[in-house]
């Protein structure tokens, strides 16, 4: 018996979300039914992040166990053959047993798109939101940098989260412009139900003037639950990657360091 590694892309307009659903398709069922029937075994993947329904992504992680004699990094090959295009598995290698996705040290990116125009543009509304009014890049960029840092956030997670702490920390929080797309990128240890999407909430009320940028600061200060901005819809929501310790600290030969995001 051997754990298997996957890097999973996908696109997740058509999906309801990553996790098992009784009725609904979602990127876990279709990866269990591909895999048990590439592999001829029962296979039931474990993810890092339980995406939503309609949240895409570049990096999430899975792994499953397997008595298969296909070696770990032909795994990806063999399993983009059956897959939908909407999923593509960008990497595959065997780990060690005890390598869990979910219980381990780590850094993920999330990514926040919008789309700011008169009209939207319909060749990638389905990964971005679209904003008609004109937004202040530079008090989105100022609001950003306060959530850098371990802070209660409490207020900006759902209502529905079941967790025991809402303490998260914040490595990196930016908010770039290219054009017509805004896109706030964000790196933590971690975060609660909804949380990038109601932190892209408030950064745009904040871009269209309704806030002052301090206004980050004081939801964050107050440690319980207040106003904040809206939910965004989830396909602007994008998981770019997820860094793991231990295998930094192997790819860099002992230096732990993590690499700048």
């Amino acid at each position: 018996m051997k754990r298997i590694k996957l890097e999973v892309a996908y696109d997740g307009t058509n999906y309801c979300g990553w996790q098992i659903q009784p009725k609904d398709i979602t990127i876990e069922k279709i990866l269990n039914e591909q895999l048990t029937e590439l592999l001829g075994e029962e296979i039931t993947v474990i993810g890092a992040s339980r995406t939503d329904s309609g949240v895409h992504a570049l990096g999430n992680v899975a792994v499953f166990d397997t008595d298969s004699r296909i070696p770990g990094e032909r795994m990806a090959h063999a399993l983009n053959a059956r897959l939908p295009k909407d999923i593509v598995i960008q990497s595959s290698k065997e780990v060690p047993k005890d390598f869990h996705p979910r219980f381990q040290e780590t850094r993920k990116t999330y990514e926040y798109r919008f789309y700011q125009a008169p009209y939207d543009n319909p060749l990638t509304s389905r990964y971005h939101h679209f904003v008609y009014v004109p937004l202040d890049v530079e008090r989105m960029q100022k609001a950003a940098r306060y959530f850098v840092g371990k802070h209660c956030f409490v207020s900006l997670c759902s209502s529905k989260a079941q967790v025991t702490s809402f303490e998260r920390e914040i490595y990196s929080c930016q908010v770039k412009q290219e054009g017509k797309y805004i896109t706030m990128q964000v790196t933590g240890s971690g975060f609660l139900y909804n949380m990038v999407r109601l932190m892209a909430g408030t950064l745009l009320e904040i871009g269209r003037g309704r806030k002052e940028p301090e206004w980050v600061r004081e939801i964050l200060e107050s440690e319980e639950r207040v106003p904040v901005g809206p939910k965004l819809p989830a396909k602007g929501l994008t998981l770019i990657r997820i860094q793991y310790m231990e295998e930094e600290k192997d790819n860099k030969e002992g230096n732990t360091t993590w690499e700048t995001v």
